[in-house]
């Protein structure tokens, strides 16, 4: 008889993963110690990730409609930009999700990895108190930053994917290469940055807050990689030139817990991943 997985995470065990956190405890740990206790692996990464990154709760069943997420990307089948036709296979209404295809061409994916190995670095993430880019292993890839247009190739992206995502390119971080290798994964987090978390305060202060993300893929893994959204049962499998895009900040402010998303541990081969985020106002990127 097979047992059944709770998927729910009670109070106690809500302050049991703060307090494991707070003690030092790894996430995977948690995780692990979950698992055992017959929790939803899902379910598990969403609890542990909130208690890391903190962010909106779920909001309540009517709460947040929709129509508040209105996406800046344009309607239609096809998105212009100046050196090419993106086109639009899906889209999702909330969160604000859009599966795009010739974002990249195969020779651009390849000039970007190659640009990115010899810079590769152990990627971080933002520590919620003190706001400072930290190593942990909730995120095991290695990762490369590029300032705005410091090559010529990097110059043509951040072009284009500010023509797609529909905000000045001033309004971008500088562009991340990301590398995952077997095992490599991204629990689930948020993209921008939690208003009641002391850490956020001097990310928000340059720029503003992160309002939407393009994941661009740089080729396709072999197995396992997806970028998933665990709040809406989402899974997009990698897939070379492509790009996933989503939103998570209203023009009121309100930000969209169900962006809630993370990279599923990749199983074979490697994932190679560029992204860019941008924000309210311009960033010195």
């Amino acid at each position: 008889m097979q047992t059944r997985r709770h998927t729910k995470v009670t109070p106690d065990w809500h302050r049991w993963i703060g307090e494991a956190l707070a003690n030092g405890s790894a996430p995977a740990e948690l995780l692990a110690t979950m698992k055992e206790h017959q929790f939803d692996e899902r379910v598990a990464r969403e609890a542990i990730a909130d208690s890391v990154f903190g962010g909106v709760a779920p909001p309540p069943s009517g709460d947040a409609q929709a129509s508040d997420f209105v996406s800046r990307l344009p309607a239609g089948h096809v998105i212009h930009t100046p050196d090419r036709d993106i086109r639009v296979l899906v889209r999702v209404a909330r969160p604000v999700i859009a599966v795009l295809d010739n974002v990249l061409d195969a020779a651009e994916c390849d000039g970007m990895i190659a640009l990115a190995r010899s810079r590769l670095a152990r990627s971080a993430v933002v520590a919620p108190d003190s706001g400072s880019n930290t190593v942990m292993d909730i995120r095991t890839s290695e990762g490369a930053y590029f300032h705005r247009a410091e090559s010529e190739l990097v110059q043509r992206i951040d072009a284009r994917t500010a023509a797609i995502m529909q905000l000045p390119e001033e309004h971008g971080e500088g562009l991340q290469v990301m590398r995952y290798g077997v095992g490599g994964e991204y629990m689930p987090h948020y993209d921008y940055f939690a208003p009641d978390q002391k850490g956020s305060a001097p990310h928000i202060a340059s720029g503003g807050q992160r309002v939407s993300t393009l994941i661009m893929y740089l080729d396709d893994a072999q197995a396992g990689g997806e970028t998933i959204f665990p709040r809406i049962d989402f899974s997009y499998v990698p897939r070379k030139g492509q790009g996933l895009y989503f939103e998570y900040a209203a023009a009121d402010g309100s930000l969209d817990p169900l962006s809630l998303h993370g990279g599923a541990p990749v199983v074979a081969g490697e994932k190679w991943i560029v992204t860019k985020w941008m924000r309210e106002r311009a960033f010195a990127g």
